[in-house]
């Protein structure tokens, strides 16, 4: 089955670019003119991945991506005019996994959506005959990698794609110092072309996320100059 992709834009030669080149490179395109379209097409088509432009009408990107992040983790690249740091920023911290600034360039953007996909977890009928694999971390802090599943103690946390595989990075790579190039390249998964506030603002968010539950279980460090690291247990 091709995979699915919803294209949310209100620009008809956007439209027509994109439904063309996802086409002809085998994935399934729906698509919305506007915010309410896209929030029922995508609670009831169930995309495996979302490209959402900012400005709409009805409802706007940001609040569509506020709203699928209550109750759903599908991939969102944001695709938009507005270039500015704090649009791009507040995205990220909503949930997007990307954005790309107008005007694109087409391969660049197939490039992140498959990059995005490569990232989706294992489908819930191949995790069920895989072995569980745990790793553990401070204050109860505990991920199953194959089922894609964070627990503090028996608290489930719900974290994004991005969060769940910084996460993992840094457990599996406690006590070392990462540079913001570097968790570009392993949980970005490509040569990622925009700032590194990207992986500040995903970092800022699943601290949250951690702190919320459990203060202890956030391990995440900032090195100054240098990037990130996650304590070991005997720091």
């Amino acid at each position: 089955m091709p995979q699915r992709i919803l294209v949310v834009d209100d620009e008809p030669a956007v439209v027509e670019l994109l439904v063309y080149n996802l086409r002809k490179a085998h994935f399934e395109v729906l698509t919305a003119g506007d915010g309410r379209q896209a929030l029922r097409l995508a609670q009831e088509s169930r995309p495996d991945l979302i490209v959402l432009d900012l400005m709409l009408p009805e409802v706007d990107g940001l609040d569509i991506c506020r709203e699928l992040r209550r109750t759903s983790q599908t991939p969102i690249i944001m695709l938009t005019a507005r270039g500015e740091e704090g649009d791009r920023v507040v995205g990220l911290e909503l949930g997007a996994d990307d954005y790309l600034c107008k005007p694109f360039s087409v391969r660049e953007l197939l490039a992140r959506i498959k990059a995005v996909l490569r990232r989706a977890p294992v489908q819930e009928a191949q995790a069920e005959v895989m072995p569980s694999t745990w790793l553990a971390g401070p204050g109860g802090l505990r991920l199953n990698i194959e089922r894609r599943e964070a627990f503090i103690q028996t608290v489930p946390l719900e974290l994004s794609r991005l969060e769940f595989d910084l996460l993992h990075l840094f457990l599996s790579h406690a006590g070392w110092v990462l540079s913001r190039e570097q968790l570009l390249s392993q949980v970005w998964g490509y040569d990622y072309p925009g700032d590194d506030r990207a992986v500040d603002s995903v970092i800022k968010r699943l601290r949250a996320k951690l702190r919320a539950v459990e203060p202890q279980a956030d391990g995440i460090v900032a090195v100054r100059g240098v990037g990130y690291k996650f304590k070991r247990n005997d720091e």
